[in-house]
């Protein structure tokens, strides 16, 4: 296996390559990055270190120790002072400026079984897995791109290309496009929301997984969490059990658990999220002070037309009619009429001079919200109950599609005026708050005291942190989440957190930690669904193909299942698949694995 890349997800793919599935690796990194581990908190290491320091210092009596900055193999599989881990022969290090034809050869392309290219920069992948490609045309390839829409186009060009370049032989080679945003941010999602489910989504399926509080109320158990009040980083009997069986389920009893809620037909029905309309509600074009106005001039048209009505005895539609004359100053003088007469319409001309400037201010509102309908708009003043979403990067654009999916209120903090996710805020209609979230003001704009949630998934961690620690300040017991670039040191402020703050719920996720499994079962031709957290661990959803498999074919649902390893879920494309249901060749199944599970599959 050859990886190449610039950041932490390379590092953690050939982890998970050369520690999970036992795989050889050439890893490809640029110059200085073999010798030196990758900062911990991307590009503002210094700073973000000596403000967790201060952390650390504040609740070291409290918390747990370490700050997983130490022993272990790194990412790299080499320790900052250069020694050799435990990558050993497993693993071989070139270290290139570029990834050019022959830096490609050196690391062995041609005789390869797969190639990842994980660059942060789409082009530099996209050339690359052209070159790779007529190298090796039978060579796997995983790309990772931002750009969806060009993805699917790139896959279709090089799987072409494979085939041609294979002739008449046949090719195993495939092509697979991956995003990391798209990996993390149901995960990062889910977490920030209590009771919303995790969704993995295939053709035809929707397995969502959610949280309850006792084992064994669902449709079968994913895992069990550790019990309340404990540290799922204890290990032990105390952390969680991933794929139980139905006697270990039944020993814990009363123990929290993950469990499939639904399994279920995903296709129709989905309704369009809101905001997407053309044409704003009504609600929207008018303020709530506008409209009781507009209500208070309508009761007062019809109480006039009613007096009328009541004073002279004419028809209820000739009183209407002639309070609206009098009310928009037509020439209709009562000389000669009664008194009454005479009075109303009076009254009725002082309501017409009153109601113009409430017209006026009606049809101006109006133009300036379909004026600015593409623009930003401004959080509600009274807003309550919603997630503030901080950064609209590539994370940050893909976790607020999510939230928006789930029909979740959510305002977002933009530092950027030119960040690429404004336009999707603008066009789901969410509030935005332009400035810096480490200056004073910019979280109160955003609603924080009346927040349901903070998710921090800004590309700074020295960002990420201070305002969880700002917000903390303002509401100790709100639920925060941040996404930290090392996994390690999002463990470390996890425990740190918790520690300072026992009655608050804290997540800290690497979105490499959560991408690096898609990204691993691909290369190995594995098409991993989605990866849903159970605390600090992973369980990957997987399609398989039952063909070749003597774990699953032949055997029935029931008897393909192994604990804490992988268990079947349904065939794909159907709902009703019985346990005693027999996996023939040609079937593809939807499984739950873990990481050793989905390696043994193979």
């Amino acid at each position: 296996m050859v990886v190449c890349g610039d950041d932490g997800l390379a590092h953690r793919l050939a982890a998970e390559l050369r520690g999970v599935y036992g795989e050889q690796v050439t890893l490809v990194v640029p110059p200085n990055e073999r010798t030196v581990r990758p900062p911990v908190v991307g590009r503002a290491r210094s700073a973000s270190a000596a403000l967790f320091d201060r952390v650390v210092n504040a609740a070291v009596s409290r918390g747990g120790s370490g700050s997983g900055a130490g022993g272990g193999a790194g990412p790299t599989g080499t320790t900052a002072g250069g020694g050799s881990g435990n990558g050993g022969e497993a693993e071989r290090v070139l270290e290139a400026a570029e990834i050019t034809e022959s830096v490609l050869a050196r690391a062995g392309v041609d005789r390869a079984a797969a190639l990842a290219l994980v660059f942060d920069d789409d082009e530099t992948n996209i050339r690359a897995a052209l070159t790779a490609r007529r190298l090796n045309p039978r060579l796997r390839l995983v790309l990772r791109l931002y750009n969806r829409r060009l993805g699917q186009h790139i896959e279709e060009l090089l799987d072409q290309a494979a085939v041609l370049a294979a002739g008449d032989g046949g090719t195993d080679a495939s092509t697979t496009v991956l995003s990391d945003a798209d990996t993390a941010a149901p995960a990062l999602a889910a977490t920030a929301v209590a009771g919303t489910s995790k969704v993995v989504q295939t053709e035809g399926l929707l397995l969502r997984a959610v949280e309850r509080p006792t084992a064994g109320t669902g449709l079968c158990t994913l895992a069990l969490l550790s019990p309340p009040g404990t540290d799922p980083e204890a290990g032990g009997d105390q952390e969680a059990r991933l794929l139980p069986d139905d006697d270990e389920v039944g020993r814990a009893a009363g123990r929290p658990a993950m469990v499939l809620e639904q399994v279920s037909s995903a296709g129709g029905g989905e309704s369009a999220a809101p905001g997407r309309g053309v044409v704003p509600p009504l609600a929207s074009l008018f303020s709530r002070r506008l409209r009781w106005s507009l209500a208070g001039m309508v009761a007062c048209v019809v109480a006039l037309a009613v007096a009328l009505w009541l004073v002279t005895g004419m028809h209820p539609l000739s009183a209407f009619y002639l309070t609206l004359l009098d009310l928009f100053a037509i020439d209709n003088p009562a000389i000669g009429a009664p008194l009454g007469r005479q009075i109303l319409q009076l009254l009725s001309g002082l309501v017409g001079l009153l109601l113009l400037p409430v017209l006026l201010a009606a049809v101006l509102e109006a133009l300036g919200t379909f004026r600015t309908a593409s623009a930003l708009r401004k959080p509600p003043r009274g807003l309550g109950g919603h997630v503030v979403l901080l950064g609209l990067g590539k994370i940050g654009t893909r976790v607020l599609t999510r939230l928006r999916e789930l029909n979740i209120p959510v305002v977002c903090v933009e530092s950027d005026p030119e960040a690429r996710g404004l336009a999707t805020a603008r066009r789901l209609r969410v509030p935005v708050v332009l400035g810096d979230v480490t200056q004073e003001g910019v979280l109160e704009s955003a609603k924080i005291h009346r927040a349901y949630a903070l998710l921090a998934v800004t590309s700074a961690d020295t960002t990420n942190l201070e305002a969880v620690l700002y917000a903390r300040n303002v509401r100790p017991d709100l639920r925060v989440v941040l996404r930290l670039y090392d996994d390690d040191f999002a463990t470390a402020v996890y425990r740190t957190l918790r520690a300072a703050y026992p009655h608050a719920l804290t997540r800290s996720r690497s979105v490499t930690h959560l991408a690096a499994p898609a990204f691993a079962g691909a290369m190995l031709g594995r098409q991993v669904l989605g990866a849903v957290a159970v605390e600090r661990r992973v369980l990957l959803f997987a399609a398989v193909d039952v063909a070749g498999h003597p774990e699953l074919e032949g055997r029935t649902v029931r008897e393909a299942f192994r604990a804490g390893s992988w268990r079947v879920l349904a065939l794909e494309g159907r709902t009703d698949t019985a346990p005693d249901h027999v996996l023939e060749k040609g079937d593809r199944v939807v499984v739950a694995a873990t990481r050793r599970g989905l390696a043994e599959l193979r």
